[in-house]
């Protein structure tokens, strides 16, 4: 108690040097309540505060981004294309694209197509349960990249370039908008095992750190596994509470002398994020308080319960949220394709469809847009007689809810799907167009960083507008 009386007093002594305004004596209540209140609190300095909250209205609040890494063939799933069973093994000049390894004939994908929902949109016989869901989705046929390596196209889809050194579109979205719940990060990357490598893709690099995306390992469906040091075993609340306050305190201390200092605001929102999150993660990350008709709905196997980890989060007001097919890339189908495709599409073709119809029926489609794709998509003609390579120059991405128009498709590519040649959308299109439906207009989303203002699309991008709701 002594100690406890002691370090209030500092408290209460900073505030009458500082002129801060206490509208009650520190307790052990208010005290709480100021750091760990209920979902949408905020503390008493936060570098996630909302007060550049969107250039203008935006039709979504937040994006779950499945994220298929490796590269699905566009082929195998939503665009058709006939052609390659009627050359099947030539090789026309169209086919002769750079790609990242040497190539041969065409290859005919196997998987029929049928026409679903009132769009009558065509989808593979290998996504039955994700076509019943047709006409809320919006096929981009055209999307395209710049390099048909796996770490450089990784960077310029999560990055927007292809540099190591620039924020995810996670932690854009975070410093765009601020967070909708104070108790839980504003941008949570959900990834099984342990992706060292893959870290970049989720870093806030040169923005305030409280903005980079918190990594979950959610192989192990326990939320003391889940989270990392989810307790603190050695204090106990009321004195975790004390030492954060204390040291934001002196924080807030030092910055009215020095001056802004978004870093360290940044560290102090981490710091206080971290100590909430001990008593609200818990809940978030809970799968066993799913109904049985809902956890069998999304199936099983790690990917099926990051679709209603992802569903549990945004309705929680997580703005950002990403899941990885796998660690590493499973996608990457350089040999034993067709087989590859049957196991990859049946991991992933239920729980997609059980998110969509969820975030529906809950009412929270609208305003949360899924984004479903890889960072380039696979080659039409044959690898190593049975795989397929890396193709950049034109794949399926999908995007559905928060402002999308569904029931239809977008773009061309070739009569072999090689390539994107109408209605053509690069990466950076794409990010305008997503940051455009947050409310964020992503010329203006900039930060100041070494003499020179950067952006997510960087000198480039524009807004699929034709795609977008009236």
């Amino acid at each position: 108690m002594a100690v406890w009386e002691r370090l209030v007093s500092v408290l209460e002594e900073d505030c009458r040097d500082n002129r801060l305004s206490v509208s009650a004596p520190f307790s052990r209540r208010t005290l709480l309540a100021g750091l760990g209140g209920g979902a949408g609190s905020v503390g008493m300095l936060s570098a996630l505060r909302a007060e550049n909250a969107g250039h203008f209205p935006g039709t979504a609040k937040r994006v779950i981004h499945l994220f298929m890494n490796g590269g699905p063939f566009q082929g195998d799933f939503f665009d058709p294309k006939p052609g390659l069973t009627k050359y099947a093994g030539q090789r026309p000049p169209s086919a002769n694209l750079r790609t990242e390894r040497k190539t041969g004939g065409l290859m005919p994908s196997p998987f029929r197509y049928r026409r679903h929902g009132e769009s009558g949109l065509p989808v593979s016989e290998l996504l039955p349960q994700t076509a019943k869901c047709i006409d809320e989705i919006c096929v981009v046929r055209s999307t395209w990249t710049d390099n048909p390596n796996h770490g450089p196209a990784l960077l310029l889809m999560n990055n927007g370039t292809i540099l190591p050194t620039r924020p995810s579109m996670g932690s854009w979205v975070s410093y765009g908008l601020g967070t909708e719940n104070a108790n839980l990060p504003g941008y949570v990357v959900l990834c099984p095992g342990k992706p060292v490598r893959f870290s970049i893709l989720w870093t806030s690099a040169f923005l305030p750190g409280s903005h980079q995306g918190t990594y979950i390992n959610h192989s192990s469906l326990s939320p003391d596994k889940l989270v990392p040091f989810l307790r603190n075993r050695d204090s106990e609340r009321e004195r975790q509470a004390l030492q954060v306050n204390l040291i934001r305190r002196m924080n807030e201390r030092h910055l009215q002398r020095s001056g802004p200092d978004t870093r360290l605001e940044g560290r102090l929102q981490a710091m206080e994020t971290a100590f909430r999150m001990q008593f609200t993660a818990t809940d978030a990350f809970d799968l066993s308080q799913e109904t049985r008709q809902t956890r069998d709905a999304y199936g099983e196997g790690h990917f099926a319960n990051g679709c209603l980890l992802a569903r549990r989060l945004s309705e929680r007001g997580v703005r950002f949220i990403q899941l990885y097919y796998g660690n590493g890339q499973p996608w990457d189908t350089h040999n034993n394709h067709h087989q590859a495709s049957r196991d990859l599409s049946r991991a992933i073709d239920q729980p997609v469809a059980a998110l969509l119809t969820d975030l529906r029926q809950r009412g929270l489609l609208d305003e949360t847009l899924v984004l479903w794709g890889g960072e380039f998509g696979r080659t039409p003609t044959s690898e190593n007689g049975s795989g397929r390579d890396h193709n950049h120059h034109g794949f399926t991405t999908w995007m559905a809810g928060g402002g999308i128009q569904g029931g239809m498709s977008w773009g061309e590519t070739d009569e072999f799907g090689f390539q994107a040649l109408h209605n053509r959308v690069h990466v950076h299109d794409l990010h305008a167009t997503i940051l455009h439906l947050l409310g964020m207009d992503h010329e203006r989303l900039t930060y100041r960083y070494a003499g020179r203002d950067f952006r997510l699309t960087d000198v480039a991008g524009n807004v699929i507008r034709e795609i977008l709701q009236s």
